[in-house]
């Protein structure tokens, strides 16, 4: 019988084996391309659903429109680039279905986002989030469930790239792949589960508040982001000094005008 803890301790996840999917994977960037994957996955039984989107580093800009939706089934994962399609009608008639099984993780969270390209009323869906609730589980995300349920680990070293490059990387769809369809891989896993039993150990909440140990890929993710963060200050600086040089040049030029009209 399984056994499965309450909470996952974060620092072992880096102790882990790596998982990636393993499946086709097909980036969906026109409109006739996503009629043909939306037909496809309509066929399906279940299906597992994540979202990307373009970090932002600005204080205060705001959150990115949604700009990758993945949506897999157990062997064959499909990216829609929604930045360069939009939100299609076909795929808002999936993802607004009832007739198929849809998990993921977040999953109000990712329509609403969605909603923000063109509002749809969601399908029904299931719940990750909740499901663990259920089961004794307060852990809340993909990558602690995954190494809970199966001793491996999900990188997330691609999750603050761009998601709006003229192309992804192999590095990044199979990032992407991996999220959705590992959501169809801990479902299962969660029925054959409460089939037929498993073993739950407690593992009481921390007394202290220290701050938590980073893994080494939170460190690097981290540290990118205080890379973004001077870049941007550099970047900012040169536009104010551009700014600066453009006022001295016009009040010298005017100065000159001055000069010239006394004369």
């Amino acid at each position: 019988m399984k056994t499965l803890v309450s909470r996952y301790d974060k620092k072992l996840i880096g102790q882990l084996p790596k998982v990636l999917f393993q499946g086709r994977i097909i980036v969906i960037q026109s409109i006739e391309d996503a009629k043909k994957a939306v037909k496809y996955l309509l066929s399906q039984k279940i299906i597992g659903i994540d979202t990307e989107t373009k970090p932002s580093f600005k204080r205060g800009s705001g959150m990115n429109p949604v700009a990758l939706l993945q949506i897999s089934t157990p062997d064959t994962c499909f990216l829609f680039r929604l930045n360069q399609i939009g939100l299609t009608e076909d795929i808002i008639a999936l993802l607004s279905s009832n007739d198929i099984l849809k998990v993921g993780l977040s999953l109000k969270d990712d329509f609403h986002q969605l909603r923000r390209r063109k509002d749809f009323v969601p399908g029904e869906y299931i719940e990750l989030q909740s499901l663990a609730v259920e089961m004794g589980i307060a852990d809340q995300s993909l990558q602690k469930l995954y190494a809970n349920f199966f001793g491996q680990r999900i990188s997330k070293t691609q999750q603050l790239t761009n998601w709006e490059a003229d192309v992804l990387t192999e590095a990044q769809k199979r990032y992407a792949a991996t999220d959705a369809w590992a959501c169809i891989q801990i479902y299962e896993e969660m029925q054959q589960l409460d089939k037929h039993g498993y073993m739950l150990e407690i593992i009481p909440e921390p007394e202290s508040q220290c701050a938590p140990v980073l893994t080494e890929e939170e460190r690097a993710q981290k540290e990118e982001r205080r890379k973004e963060r001077e870049r941007e200050k550099r970047r900012r600086k040169r536009q104010r000094e551009k700014e600066q040089r453009s006022i001295n040049a016009r009040r010298k030029g005017k100065e000159k005008l001055k000069e010239l009209l006394i004369s």
